[in-house]
């Protein structure tokens, strides 16, 4: 055991690359006493000043967060609207007022002033002029601030011809998008989705027998409220309330064209992900006609539980969120296969905080069964294993990155290949560590932790990003061929 660990040591290489959180990348958020009564006192002390007092108030105001938000003016109107139905009836308010009214029910919120980490790495969709032999890539992150709320950030850059890695320059600013939820829904999915959670009853056959077989949000919420005024009709309240619930958790988002990548953070939207978009793997998925299509999984938290949710995108800059479900959909760590197998959507999943699964679908928001591919075999790996982003495809096989938790609640990355066309048989494994924390890596929010939701191959190359103790991030590279002739491989008879 201890040859292989020795032989890996000698293949994987870090580089010198750290990429470190930013407290002063900060974004606003509506700040809104929960109290209405002291909304209508905030909102009339600001009525009371006098409109030079206001506007010298308000130049202040923007001279001293101008440099640290785009289009700061706007976002504080945005905020403004948000508690203008508690002024005083029939009142004028001069554009001033409103933006300074705006400023007081606003916050900072600095996005990654606690971490940055678990990043998840693809080709970027435009590979416009770049160098023969090099790759455009896009890595996601975990950005973590205060509260412990996670949020999706984005980096970017090339890896040359010589597996040499340069990032783009990271934005100062940071923008969340504008949000909708989506324009259709599938009435027959939403069916099926309500049955999933339990929630197909007299009153969620009502509301969706009245709507078409593709309706709108508006739609929906005309029908609920006609339902709820209707004293004939004795409504469901918990029907209704996962009826909005489940109609809220799939929405879009759009960032305007004009920002840059590294300036777009996908931020919790939805009540079922308030505390956290948690650890996406993202991969790039091949349709049969080979049109590309980004997917992103990840774990939503409210604090109390997780959801499985699925982000869509083909150009990072229009997203598409949608619940994930069925009776295989629990725990965390999703990871999707990059392309069907046999017909078949096909993900790697975690069922029982242990065990590394594998899943089968028609249909890529329902997932039904599941069953164990690998189970805790080696030491490093007593406590539980997972996956560490979705297989990577290469000549002998699935490639999937793990991780394995032992002593010390110490994670680290080993990693499995499976048979391209049965991709629940493993054929090759590590029985040793390809990456585990050293010295310089195992100190940070969470001590004693490597771990990755996502690498690439180029040119014959691994290029495996990764968390340091779920604080920051690196990079580590291994040649395919190496990697391959350090695992050990099932025997066939």
């Amino acid at each position: 055991m201890m040859e292989h660990k020795t032989i890996i040591s000698k293949f994987i290489k870090r580089k010198k690359i750290r990429i470190d959180r930013d407290p002063s990348r900060v974004i606003t958020r509506a700040h809104i006493p929960g109290n209405l009564l002291r909304i209508t006192k905030i909102i009339n002390r600001v009525l009371s000043l006098s409109e030079n007092g206001a506007k010298l108030l308000l130049d202040s105001v923007i001279d001293n967060f101008a440099d640290r938000h785009k289009n700061i003016q706007e976002q504080l109107l945005l905020n403004f609207d948000k508690v203008s139905e508690y002024l005083p009836p029939n009142t004028v308010v001069s554009s001033s007022k409103k933006t300074l009214i705006g400023a007081y029910f606003t916050m900072e919120y600095s996005i990654e002033s606690a971490a940055l980490f678990n990043p998840s790495m693809v080709p970027h969709p435009n590979q416009n002029g770049v160098a023969e032999g090099s790759l455009r890539f896009i890595m996601s992150l975990r950005a973590t601030g205060e509260g412990h709320i996670s949020s999706i950030v984005f980096h970017s850059g090339v890896i040359d011809k010589s597996s040499s890695i340069e990032f783009n320059n990271v934005s100062n600013f940071v923008q969340t998008p504008t949000i909708s939820h989506d324009p259709f829904y599938n009435n027959q999915l939403f069916k099926l989705q309500l049955k999933e959670m339990n929630a197909w009853d007299n009153t969620s056959k009502r509301v969706l027998d009245q709507l078409p077989e593709v309706f709108t949000f508006e739609e929906l919420k005309v029908i609920l409220h006609v339902l709820h005024i209707n004293p004939e009709f004795e409504s469901d309240n918990k029907t209704i309330t996962i009826i909005n619930w489940l109609a809220n958790s799939n929405y879009k988002i759009r960032f305007d064209e004009k920002t840059k990548l590294s300036e777009r953070v996908v931020f919790p939207v939805s009540e079922n992900e308030s505390k956290g978009i948690e650890d996406a793997r993202f991969v790039k998925f091949l349709d049969e006609k080979g049109e590309a299509t980004y997917y992103g999984t990840y774990t939503a938290y409210n604090g109390i539980t997780i959801l499985s949710q699925l982000i869509e995108t083909k150009d990072f800059i229009t997203f598409n969120i949608h619940t994930l479900n069925g009776k295989a959909i629990q725990n965390k760590g999703m990871a999707l296969f990059p392309r069907k197998i046999n017909g078949k959507y096909v993900m790697l999943s975690r069922q029982d905080g242990e065990n590394n699964y594998i899943m089968y679908s028609d249909n890529i928001l329902f997932w039904q069964s599941a069953q164990i591919i690998q189970e805790p075999k080696h030491p490093w790996e007593f406590i539980q294993l997972g996956n560490c982003g979705s297989p990577i495809e290469i000549n002998e096989g699935w490639l999937v990155l793990t991780h394995g938790v032992g002593p010390m609640r110490q994670y680290s990355i080993g990693a499995i290949l499976l048979d391209l066309e049965n991709p629940s048989k493993i054929i090759a494994y590590l029985e040793d560590p390809l990456l585990a924390p050293n010295e310089e890596e195992r100190d940070g929010y969470v001590p004693n932790v490597t771990y990755s939701c996502g690498g690439l191959v180029h040119n014959n190359k691994l290029i495996i990003p990764y968390a340091m103790s779920d604080i920051s991030s690196g990079i580590a590279t291994i040649a395919v061929k190496d990697l391959l002739s350090c695992m050990k491989f099932a025997t066939t008879t």
